[in-house]
Formats: C-alpha cells, structure tokens, sequence
C-alpha cells in the first residue's frame, strides 16, 4: 500500500509541476502577445546603428518612448523576456510604442574602429539621429526618454542639446558626477559574465542576492550580455565617467523638459545626495529614492513593479 501511495503522490505532484509550469508558460505569453518588433535602418557617421520598436498591434495612438542603454552592456537590458520582467514590453502595454537604440560599437550596431571615439557626447548624436527618425514615424514633435546609468548621461545630455525634440526625461540611476579619477588605458572594455553579475546586489561572499532577483532574471540577463556584447564595448564613455566626484557630468540645469530622478539607496554609483543636488538645478524635477534597491531595480524582485509604475505615473503626468 505505502509503494501505491507513493506512486500516487509522485504521480499527483507530477501533475501539479507540469500545471505550474503551463500557467506560468501561459502568463509569460500573455505578457508577450501582440507586441511587434521592427527594426528600422538608421546610420550616422557611416556606422549603422540598431535601432528597435517595440508595440502592440491594437491599432491605438502610441507616445514614442526611447529607452537608453549604459555604459557596458547594449539595449537588450530593457527587454529581460522572463515572466512580466521585460521594460520595454511593460510600455508597450501601457499604450508607448518603445524604441531601443544601440550606440555606435555597442550590441547590434556597427563596431567602431577606435573606442575612444564613443564618447558620451558622441553617443548624445547618436540618440538624436534616432529621436528624429522616431518622431518623424511617429509624426510627432517630441518623444519622451529614459536613459539608465551612463545612459542618464547622453540621454541628459541630448535632452539639453534638442529641447525641441524632448517631452519628458527619466534618469535612472543617474551618474550626477565623476565616479573618481582612474587612467582608462583600453580603448575597449572586455565583457564576461561575471563583470555583468556586478549590476546586481550581491551577498558578503559576493555571489548573487537571489533574494533580490530572481535567478531565471538574472540568467536571462547574463546570457544576453555574453550574446550581444560578448566581444566587448567601446570605452569612450568610461573614460568620460571616471574623472573627479567634483566634476558634474549631465548639464540638468540645462534641461528644460519635466525630468524624473529615480535611485535606488543602494546603489553602489549613485549617491542620494547629489541626485538632491541635482535635483536642485532641474527647471522641472522629481526625485524618487528607493529605499533597499540598487542599480538594477527595474530587474529587482521587490522593486522593479513600484519603479516601473512610478515612471509609468511620471510620463502619463501632465
């Protein structure tokens, strides 16, 4: 009897597994389905760059919506496509039609000769040429634009330039100022799965916290990394970022549009206190702290909902 029991029970768990893994199967493709991607061609300086929309198919008005990348990794970051985790595909939900861009020598793009070319200015023209692709198909005057980590620093940066162009602005994780003053000596910077595990809050024996983030997330993330960026990035962009705490590295006082400050207090290059200096200069600016996330919150268990919704608040605001 207790064999027949057991064979029962390992039959009757079976059977649950396998309607978990359907349901969870099913939930990770509603949260896909209709969303269409196209890819547009776009080239700049004779380098021609990714440039990625991603939108429903219901046929209704979309705000084009332009998601900027960070300094090592390419645009794949804002489309984790894990369960609901996926950035890009959330907007796109929420009625924007989502632009991902590759700079120059990044991801899908086209590789740059010398990487010290790519220089945070230089990667601000490339995210213009795509706001004026975007909102000439859009047939829009504006778009708005959420940049993450050194992507707060171009994307500052070309809102500063093309004010005209510029509806709302997210920093996310803003590099304010220097992260202190280091000889970048490579012109490109290597890439490998490890580097990339450090956008992650880690435990004392520095692993992973996997109570932070999901490991399916964080593998999906890591294999993407090592897919698109696995032969390395330019390294115009560090050079730009490691230089002197004092020196400022996005012009906010210069950026006219409503602009969104959001960090998480756990953040290893952020500090609260300089996004409360910014936050000072910024003609128009909200600032939202997170208490417990870091730099990957959007990909973070207990936070990645509120700040993907407090953006969703700030942009839908008028």
């Amino acid at each position: 009897m207790g064999k027949i029991m057991g064979k029962v029970m390992r039959k009757v768990l079976w059977q649950r597994a396998v309607l978990l893994l359907i349901v969870v199967l099913q939930s990770a493709a509603a949260f896909a389905a209709n969303v269409q991607t196209e890819i547009f061609p776009l080239e700049r300086n004779g380098i021609k760059l990714y440039l990625a929309r991603y939108q429903t198919d219901d046929g209704g008005e979309k705000k084009p919506l332009l998601m900027v990348h960070g300094l090592t990794y390419s645009s794949h970051e804002f489309d984790v496509d894990y369960e609901d985790y996926s950035l890009a595909r959330f907007f796109a939900h929420n009625g924007y039609s989502v632009w991902l861009l590759d700079i120059a020598g990044y991801g899908q793009s086209q590789k740059v000769k010398d990487g010290f070319t790519v220089t945070s200015d230089y990667a601000a023209e490339d995210i213009a040429a795509a706001a004026k692709l975007i909102t000439d198909n859009a047939k829009t005057k504006t778009l708005d634009v959420l940049g993450w980590s050194w992507g707060t620093v171009t994307s500052g940066r070309f809102a500063a330039k093309y004010p005209d162009l510029v509806g709302k602005v997210v920093l996310y994780a803003p590099i304010v100022a220097g992260l202190g003053a280091a000889e970048v000596k490579d012109a490109y910077q290597p890439t490998s799965r490890e580097h990339a595990a450090g956008d992650f809050q880690v435990k004392a024996d520095k692993s992973i916290d996997y109570d932070i983030v999901d490991p399916a997330v964080a593998d999906t993330f890591l294999a993407n990394c090592l897919r698109y960026d696995g032969k390395g990035s330019p390294n115009g962009g560090r050079r730009d970022l490691l230089v002197a705490p004092t020196e400022r590295l996005i012009p906010t006082a210069n950026i006219k549009a409503p602009t969104l400050l959001i960090v998480g207090d756990q953040d290893p290059y952020v500090t609260v206190a300089l996004c409360e200096e910014a936050l000072k200069t910024l003609p128009k600016g909200e600032l939202k702290v997170f208490k417990g996330a870091a730099h990957a919150m959007m990909m973070e268990k207990p936070y990645y909902k509120d700040f993907r919704n407090t953006v969703l608040e700030f942009l839908k605001s008028f």
